[in-house]
């Protein structure tokens, strides 16, 4: 028998490094004052998820709840929730958790935040804590959940409210294609309105056209920007990108690096890129395609051991930048309304780059991914019951 104040539920488990994500059984505690129940309609697969889940990056430990980008409706409020707006019912978009305290945060850029690597991934407990779960196995075992404030593949989960963002939408609205609002949208689309703020006669390059990369190419649209390269290795996302707005492409196999293609287009280099791969040699030669002045966004997570091999003098002379992004330099609260409403004009269709699976269809979804079948996979938690 449960406990009567635990939650019945399930969740995708990863047991340990390198295990499989199984479908099973969890528990979640009641809600603390300063958390939020909520019901995960959708979750977004990210690369990330599948990093950690093989140890790449650090997680707290293990059995652990992956899932970074989740959009759900609220169930439950604990007392203490700040927002006396949120209400049962409300449509939320879950994103990265916050130390609230540091310099960037009360700046307003929530993605600099000093704790985040510990707060996101190695001590994802309530209060900072290593091991202090609101989920646990049926046998009692701990769950580490919270992972980036939500762990939400899950159908239910209990999440801290910084991370808890309100939207005025409705369960009627399409929120299938939203998820990735928590993250990697958010991220690709902040680095343009944060931390590059392009003006309409920039030149701007994308390298890497996944979710992040295609965020960037819609940001870089919306605030008008007529010249937009949008730089892969597959044709497929190349003339996608051309469909939303893209005015030139470049499949960057076809030269022996990027500075090559870039400037096979334009000569004098662009004024501002995009690194959206996370792969080192592409960072390098990046650089060397950038205009006098131009600013180099790093965004793309480099493995741990990247070495970046940049002529710095060449960088001094020519006034060139380059810059280090996570998160979009963004606060959650204020850009993802901000997306939800380009969404809804017409202006950011992210409509168009996710496929929906059920919750079940896990493995095909991650395959997929990993192929490059489909740019975001997102998960359809309406088929999933809870048990009893």
């Amino acid at each position: 028998m449960h406990d009567l104040k635990s939650i019945p539920t399930k969740a995708y488990v990863v047991e340990s490094k390198g295990a499989p994500f199984v479908l099973q059984d969890i528990l979640l505690d009641e809600i603390q004052s300063h958390e939020v129940l909520v019901e995960i309609l959708y979750t977004g697969l990210c690369h990330t998820d599948i990093v950690v889940q093989h140890g790449g990056m650090p997680v707290g430990g293990y059995p652990a709840i992956l899932g970074h980008e989740g959009v759900g409706v609220v169930r439950k409020i604990g007392l203490g929730v700040s927002n006396q707006g949120l209400l049962p019912g409300d449509i939320v978009i879950l994103s990265f958790h916050t130390c609230q305290q540091c310099r960037y945060c009360q700046e307003g850029n929530l993605g600099g935040c000093t704790r985040m690597t510990e707060i996101n991934f190695t001590k994802t407990g309530r209060d900072g804590l290593e091991m202090n779960s609101p989920a646990s196995l049926p046998d009692g075992k701990p769950v580490y959940a919270q992972f980036f404030g939500q762990s939400s593949l899950s159908k239910l989960m209990i999440v801290p409210e910084r991370s808890v963002v309100k939207t005025e939408l409705r369960l009627e609205d399409d929120l299938s294609c939203l998820p990735p609002l928590s993250c990697g949208y958010l991220t690709g689309a902040g680095t343009v309105f944060n931390a590059l703020q392009p003006k309409p006669a920039d030149k701007v390059a994308v390298v890497g056209m996944g979710a992040v990369g295609f965020a960037a190419l819609m940001a870089a649209r919306a605030l008008g920007v007529e010249q937009v390269l949008a730089i892969d290795i597959v044709d497929a996302k190349l003339q996608m990108a051309t469909s939303l707005g893209a005015s030139h492409t470049i499949n960057s196999s076809a030269f022996t690096d990027i500075n090559e293609g870039i400037r096979s287009i334009f000569p004098d280099g662009v004024d501002m890129i995009v690194e959206a791969t996370g792969i080192a040699i592409l960072a390098e030669t990046s650089v060397k395609a950038l205009a006098h002045g131009g600013t180099l966004a790093l965004v793309g997570v480099l493995p741990p051991d990247a070495d970046i091999k940049i002529n710095g003098l060449d960088v001094l002379i020519s006034c060139k930048k380059i810059i280090g992004v996570i998160e979009g330099s963004s606060n959650p609260h204020e850009l993802i309304p901000r997306l939800v409403e380009l969404y809804k004009q017409g202006k950011f269709p992210v409509d168009k780059l996710s496929k929906v699976y059920p919750a079940e269809q896990l493995d095909q979804a991650l395959s997929d991914l990993k192929t490059g079948k489909v740019i975001k996979p997102v998960l359809s938690w309406e088929s999933v019951v809870a048990s009893e």
